[in-house]
């Protein structure tokens, strides 16, 4: 019994622990179940997330299969991921042949080292730009050493950074070229702190400062502009940031030692700072005012014609008028107070009666307005009620405006009928004169003449009157001439004076004896001015004349040739006469008497003075024949002046006077005949002696004078005498005088003048007489 209950219990019991154990399995199964499906739901958002995570991992086996999501494989621009990393390359797509090598070798060297790698890459065909970042993979991802492979696709990053540099890199040249502008900018800039301080400036301001360095400079704070009412540069641009506005103002300031004219000009920055700039405006100034005294020196000048001239600005307004054309068109004074229009002008003047008298005046005045908006000059002629001639003329001007000229021509048109009369004066003028005159066209015919040339020539009055060509002219003239192919010459010289504009002249022969001198002159009309006179008289007496002028030279020869004869005969009794008077003074005759030894002394003296009159003689003989002989040698001024003075001393000392010898300078020697020279000093001396009077002083002094390159020895005798006007002067070089009666010119007695004159010239050098009456004589050599 108890068997039979337990097996029941038994049996119960085991399907109470199987149903429990059946519970429990189902219960762990369903949780089971529950974790797996939620670890799938994780997976698979993991797996999305990766999928849509901007780096998609690539993970190589060691045996080189690779595992990569599909989205990896469109990266790379394949159709599907491949099996092995070699194959990440089809030769159109996918990677470049060198960078999968390069990847390859990476992997490789992460798989034996564990090193990390990094690498950048674009797919073929593509503008994708991936960054890859490889390490060794976790042993729970792939125990085997696989290699993962980190791609991130970072082409917005790229093409942003691209972009950044690309403008990064603009900027920076941007800003090198507005640096280097800036720099090379010819006008001062610089750019201050915002408490006014500078900051940087450019090198145009570092020059305008005379500073060293642009550091330098702003070190030293040195500031281009003064100041002005009592503000500082700093201060104006302080005021410039406060305001928020630029500030201009034209101020004078010290450049490079000159004051000049800038337009300043602060420009506030923000908070950056201030720049400025400075504009060297001194040439527009300097251009400013030269207009305005140019437009003023112009309207003066306009005063001063004798023409009206009227300006009008663009708004036809009365700007200037000169005082012709107040006077022409009698504006008062009011008027040009308050300037009018160009239309109130004509009906001032119509007022006054200065404008032609028109039907319909208002409709004359609008087409005279016109002239504004013509684009060249009008000309018109105004005849008043007064009987006067105005010329206007209408000039428009580039800026729109109009000058107005008016000139009065009726003098002009009296003028003109004058002229008639005076034509009609000019022919019978030529009819009266003594000389044949013919005008001749550049055609060559005649147009006007005389009845002189139709007498000298020959020529009937009536072919005259037909005006002839000068061809023909020349036919009828040929027969009257000495040498009728002469009349050709007549004919060239017509041509030159028409058609060649040249004067030309000859003479010619006639049959009859007559000799004619004739001459073409151009006239400023075009036509040449043929004029003939008869010279036959003329002729003959300049014939005589030169007969006479022949005989004249000849008795000059003759002259000539007698003194240098008679001076050379003249020396050898003087000679012989110095000598016997030497014998007698030294005892070979006999001891002499005092008064014989006085009388022997006279002999002497009077001999050397003989002597030296004929050696003067004779030079001026062979000086005005050409034939002076000269002994060059090498002489210095100073020695060889001071002992012509001394052989004068007994003269000076007998005549009471004193002689002053100067020498200025260092004077070099001069070449020269030092006895002729003496020569030439001496009379100048001795005629200085002369003129002087007792207690006067007779100065001498040497100089020096430059002129071409060349150095002149200037040798000056002056002395205080009564001197002489300027044609006794003149006189006085060529040995000539005035007569007593001052009427007629005589030989003066002395030929010292002359002969000094021939001897300097003949050294190539020139004396000079410098007198004024009552103030004494200078007379100066000088001597190359």
């Amino acid at each position: 019994m108890d068997q039979d209950r337990l097996v029941p219990l038994l049996i119960g019991l085991l399907l109470a622990a199987w149903m429990m154990a059946a519970a429990w399995a189902v219960l762990t199964a369903r949780s089971r179940q529950k974790r797996a499906e939620n670890q799938l739901r994780s997976a698979r958002r993991l797996g999305r997330m990766v999928e849509e995570s901007p780096a998609l991992p690539l993970l190589v086996r060691s045996d080189g299969r690779i595992e990569a999501s599909p989205r990896l494989a469109q990266w790379l621009g394949l159709d599907g991921v491949p099996q092995f990393l070699s194959e990440l390359d089809t030769g159109e797509r996918g990677l470049p042949t060198a960078k999968l090598e390069e990847l390859t070798e990476a992997v490789r060297r992460t798989q034996k080292t564990a090193a990390p790698f990094r690498m950048v890459l674009t797919p073929r065909g593509s503008s994708r730009s991936l960054a890859l970042r490889g390490h060794l993979a976790d042993p729970q991802i792939s125990p085997g050493g696989a290699a993962l492979v980190w791609v991130f696709d970072f082409s917005d990053s790229e093409t942003e950074l691209t972009r950044l540099r690309d403008e990064a890199s603009r900027a920076k040249g941007d800003f090198t070229a507005l640096v280097s502008l800036i720099e090379a900018a010819p006008m001062p800039m610089w750019f201050r702190r915002p408490d006014g301080e500078l900051q940087l400036v450019n090198s145009a301001y570092v020059a305008a400062v005379g500073g060293d360095s642009a550091q330098g400079v702003v070190a030293s704070g040195t500031e281009l502009i003064e100041n002005v009412d009592g503000l500082t540069p700093a201060q104006v641009a302080r005021a410039a940031s406060d305001k928020g506005a630029p500030i201009q103002r034209i101020v004078s300031t010290t450049i490079n030692g000159q004051r000049r004219a800038m337009r300043v000009s602060d420009l506030p920055l923000g908070e950056d700072g201030v720049a400025g700039y400075a504009v060297d405006i001194e040439d527009l100034e300097e251009m400013s005012r030269s207009f305005r005294a140019f437009r003023e020196a112009q309207r003066g000048l306009l005063d001063q014609l004798s023409a009206g001239v009227a300006q009008f600005d663009a708004r036809k307004r009365l700007t200037f008028a000169n005082q012709p054309f107040q006077r022409l068109f009698k504006l008062p004074a009011s008027t040009l107070q308050d300037l009018p229009a160009f239309e109130r002008l004509l009906d001032a003047a119509r007022d006054a009666g200065r404008v032609p008298e028109a039907r319909d005046f208002p409709a004359w005045r609008r087409e005279k307005a016109a002239w504004f908006a013509s684009g060249e000059a009008s000309e018109e002629a105004w005849t008043l009620a007064d009987g006067t001639h105005l010329r206007i003329v209408a000039q428009p001007v580039p800026d729109g405006g109009l000058m107005l000229i008016a000139e009065d021509r009726t003098e002009q048109l009296r003028l003109s009928a004058v002229r008639d009369t005076l034509l009609r004066t000019r022919t019978a003028t030529f009819d009266s004169l003594f000389e044949s005159i013919a005008v001749f066209a550049p055609d060559g015919r005649l147009q006007i003449w005389n009845r002189r040339f139709a007498a000298d020539w020959g020529l009937d009055s009536d072919f005259l009157d037909t005006h002839p060509h000068m061809q023909d002219l020349l036919k009828k003239i040929a027969p009257h001439l000495q040498r009728p192919a002469e009349a050709e010459t007549v004919g060239g010289v017509v041509r030159s004076a028409t058609l060649d504009r040249m004067q030309k002249g000859g003479r010619i022969a006639l049959a009859d004896g007559r000799m004619l001198e004739f001459a073409g002159v151009p006239l400023p009309d075009g036509n040449g001015l043929l004029a003939v006179l008869d010279i036959t008289d003329s002729q003959k007496a300049e014939a005589a004349l030169r007969e006479s002028n022949a005989a004249l030279i000849e008795a000059d020869a003759i002259k000539t040739r007698f003194l240098a004869k008679m001076s050379y005969e003249l020396r050898t009794p003087l000679t012989s006469i110095g000598g016997f008077a030497e014998l007698l003074e030294a005892g070979v005759g006999g001891d002499l008497s005092e008064s014989g030894r006085d009388y022997v002394g006279a002999i002497l003296t009077s001999v050397e003075q003989l002597g030296d009159h004929i050696d003067s003689l004779l030079d001026l003989s062979q000086s005005e024949a050409g034939l002076l002989p000269l002994k060059k040698e090498e002489i210095d001024p100073m020695p060889f002046v001071r002992s012509v003075v001394e052989e004068r001393a007994s003269r000076l000392q007998k005549a009471g006077l004193e002689l002053d010898l100067q020498a200025s300078g260092l004077l070099r020697p001069i070449s020269g005949d030092r006895k002729r020279l003496a020569r030439a000093l001496g009379h100048l001396v001795d005629n200085a002696i002369a003129a002087s009077r007792r207690g006067e002083r007779i100065r001498v002094q040497l100089g020096r004078r430059k002129s071409g390159g060349e150095e002149w020895l200037q040798i000056l005798v002056q002395d205080q005498g009564a001197g002489m006007d300027s044609r006794s002067v003149a006189l006085a070089l060529d040995g000539m005088k005035a007569s007593a009666d001052g009427k007629s010119v005589e030989r003066s007695q002395g030929l010292g003048l002359p002969l000094a004159r021939q001897l300097v010239e003949a050294h190539g050098g020139a004396l000079r007489l410098v007198s004024e009456p009552g103030k004494g004589t200078s007379a100066l050599v000088e001597l190359p």
